[in-house]
């Protein structure tokens, strides 16, 4: 049997969630040992929308771009993580036949994060010191837990928030959940799935994309976006153990048996 592979299927819009589903179903029927990871950015803009709370994102000085987690969007992200996005994919992995159980960071202590007291970020151009953001960075995942429950032919579905050390929810980035979670298991395989061909060369052009990615120190400072985030996430996964780092196109059919023939973008140390 073939090794834990862990898929992270990015929020953003344009990303076939369903298909994910249906892939992610024929591996576990395949005798695969599938961890599933969520986010719901896209999802997230919504229902802030409807309910009227601002959103904002912020820049470090480093380029790196996320969202700015004060106390409302903490309420929402809950909202639309774990009442819309984790119920339909669970219905969707349930209809065919797989069965899944969906996990926050919060259930069990699966996810503990160190909250940050204080978020370095560039504004109009100054550097600020923000303080009212409910986010951390992760310490720790219960990695028997998900043991338990992969041993038993149960597929783990896992999104934010995690877990703070006051007993609180701060919300932490679901690419570096599915990284961490990845090095904890010893995966053989993480894929990120968002909504590009992989990793470009030229981010306006579908056709400069990379096959391969070799990391440098500076290599997620090149990139802007939620690439950027991939990026650090895929080094850390790396550093860890995971042989395989990819990322892919959750818009096409089949995106991660796609993905794991060859598809998209390769991440590897320099």
């Amino acid at each position: 049997m073939d090794g834990v592979l862990v898929v992270k299927v990015g929020g953003a819009a344009g990303v076939d969630a369903t298909g994910v589903c249906a892939d992610v179903a024929a591996l576990v029927h395949a005798g695969r040992r599938v961890v599933l990871v969520h986010g719901g950015s896209a999802t997230v803009n919504s229902l802030a929308d409807r309910l009227g709370v601002p959103q904002r994102h912020l820049t470090s000085a480093s380029g790196v771009t996320t969202r700015h987690t004060d106390a409302g969007t903490l309420e929402v992200l809950q909202l639309a993580l774990l009442g819309q996005v984790r119920p339909a994919v669970l219905g969707a992995l349930g209809e065919r036949g797989v069965r899944a159980v969906g996990l926050s960071g919060l259930d069990a202590g699966l996810l503990r994060a160190e909250r940050r007291t204080a978020i370095r970020a560039l504004v109009d151009g100054k550097r600020v010191l923000v303080r009212d953001d409910h986010s951390g960075r992760i310490t720790s995942v219960a990695g028997t837990l998900l043991d338990l429950l992969l041993d038993n032919g149960v597929t783990p579905v896992i999104s934010p928030p995690a877990i703070a050390e006051d007993g609180r929810p701060v919300n932490v980035n679901a690419d570096r959940v599915a990284a961490a979670v990845a090095a904890e298991l010893k995966a053989d395989t993480l894929v990120f799935l968002t909504a590009a061909p992989g990793l470009l060369r030229d981010p306006g052009d579908p056709a400069s994309l990379l096959s391969t990615c070799a990391l440098t120190g500076d290599s997620a400072a090149t990139v802007t976006g939620g690439m950027s985030v991939k990026l650090i996430g895929a080094r850390e996964a790396l550093q860890s153990g995971v042989r395989t780092v990819l990322i892919a196109d959750g818009r096409a059919d089949s995106p991660v048996s796609r993905a794991l023939d060859g598809a998209g973008t390769r991440i590897t140390l320099a």
